[in-house]
């Protein structure tokens, strides 16, 4: 009876988070056209076109970059095809990467080594801050206290302890504040999250999650400028509050193989799989974490693990029964190319992409259901045995060729709330939700332990 009512309980939350959902970039619609095989379906998903239409100079978003590397001018390169979006100024570390701001975005982009005299512009609405990891939590507190929006790479923070901070100043300012976890906003997970709410797979019970890369770049192996100097270099500045070495460019411009300045493969890839999974079935996240691997092949002087296994158990929650989950990263694949998540039901499973959801359900009637069966005898004997109608082994719920993308949807996401004022996707509270057990699994990697993590209360154990 117990579980019986838990699972009419859950039925009703569901239910209420079907009704309740609100996706800021607008909702996916299921197109009508569709392709069917052999007990298998085909549907495009898509959303309305971006559309423009004129804006005053007065209702431009103003942005900056701080952090002017490879994701941070991705970020920007995304939200500029916004309307009414224009980058004015943009920080590194690197004086090459100011000289790149001014050729990309125009001569009249102001360049800083100093990250605090962008905030002090009054010129500038909102920041993207693609830095290290170590520098988030500060600049994404200073820029909220500046008046500015800010869309915050993940994971969120370097440490655990730090989230309670972004999260208390997100609070009390009322800032646009989002993670760049960009698969949240995906049509992909949209359209897993509603097929999770419907039912689809049943009661969840097991996820899985795996990313895999085989090349030096995909490795963090990234090029080293042939200037890089400590004249060209504000080393001090990239350091910031770690420990004081000398200047190094390895570690400045391969800043993820090391713990002062990275989180990790966790902190780089497992935040994606927990934000996705979390957004899909309403989860507040883990309480207990472990996690085991090693360094494999990027034998480079790298601190962390290019192989990285973790297990993670999820208690009973409003919209989901207690499961399991288990996350893989490995970096010398030699498939390579392979990103999934996979969350497991009693009545079927799905593997969700960005841009793909493949859905595959078990035989209609379950083994269980003595009335179906006694009817089916019953028929059975009057006239023999009797064909069934079945659903689809599987469906594939595929996006549309012109579908502009997840990383386009989430910064519209994040723009539409620092121009309107709008709830963000994944605001402090949730970016922290998914960093937490990404970096508790390399504690319980470093330290050789299980780790307990309270996701209510946002508190290790």
């Amino acid at each position: 009876m117990k579980k019986r009512g838990a699972r009419q309980n859950r039925r009703s939350f569901l239910g209420s988070m079907a009704r309740g959902t609100v996706i800021v970039a607008g909702a996916p619609t299921i197109l009508t056209e569709s392709r069917t095989g052999a007990r298998r379906t085909e549907t495009l998903i898509g959303r309305p076109a971006p559309h423009g239409g004129r804006r005053s100079p007065n209702d431009n978003i103003q942005i900056a970059v701080i952090g002017a590397g490879g994701m941070g001018s991705a970020n920007v390169n995304t939200a500029i095809r916004i309307p009414g979006v224009e980058v004015v100024a943009a920080c590194d570390c690197y004086d090459g990467r100011l000289l790149e701001a001014k050729e990309r975005w125009g001569e009249q982009v102001f360049t800083t080594r100093d990250y605090r005299e962008v905030l002090a512009r009054d010129d500038v609405d909102a920041v993207i801050v693609g830095t290290p990891d170590h520098w988030h939590k500060q600049i994404s507190v200073d820029a909220m206290r500046a008046g500015k929006g800010v869309y915050c790479e993940k994971p969120m923070v370097h440490r655990i302890e730090e989230g309670a901070e972004v999260i208390k100043v997100q609070g009390e300012t009322g800032q646009a504040f989002q993670v760049g976890s960009q698969g949240m906003s995906s049509l992909g997970n949209e359209k897993a999250r509603e097929l999770y709410l419907d039912g689809a797979i049943g009661e969840l019970n097991y996820a899985e999650g795996f990313w895999a890369r085989n090349s030096p770049i995909g490795a963090w192996q990234y090029a080293i400028p042939e200037d890089a100097s400590p004249e060209t270099c504000d080393w001090d500045a990239f350091v910031g509050n770690a420990t004081k070495r000398p200047f190094d460019p390895v570690r400045m411009f391969r800043w993820r193989n090391y713990r002062d300045y990275g989180t990790g493969v966790s902190g780089d890839l497992f935040v994606h799989l927990f934000s996705s999974l979390h957004f899909i079935v309403g989860s507040s996240g883990p309480n207990r974490i472990s996690a085991t691997g090693g360094l494999r092949y990027w034998k480079d002087g790298r601190e962390v693990p290019d192989v990285l296994l973790g297990m993670f158990d999820y208690p009973e929650a409003p919209s989901h029964p207690a499961f399991n989950l288990s996350l893989r990263v490995n970096f010398v694949d030699g498939t390579s190319g392979t990103t999934y998540l996979r969350l497991v039901g009693s009545e079927g499973a799905m593997d969700v992409e960005w841009t793909r959801v493949t859905l595959r359900r078990n035989k209609l009637v379950a083994a269980d259901d003595v009335f179906a069966q006694a009817k089916g005898e019953e028929l059975e004997m009057l006239h023999g045995e009797r064909k069934q109608m079945l659903p689809p082994a599987e469906s594939v719920y595929l996006a549309e060729n012109d579908y502009w993308g997840a990383h386009y949807d989430h910064h519209l996401n994040w723009l539409t709330g620092v121009r309107e004022g709008k709830p963000v996707v994944e605001d402090a509270v949730f970016g922290l939700r998914a960093a937490a057990p990404a970096l508790a699994c390399n504690n319980s990697y470093f330290e050789d332990r299980i780790v307990k993590w309270d996701p209510e209360k946002l508190s290790l154990m």
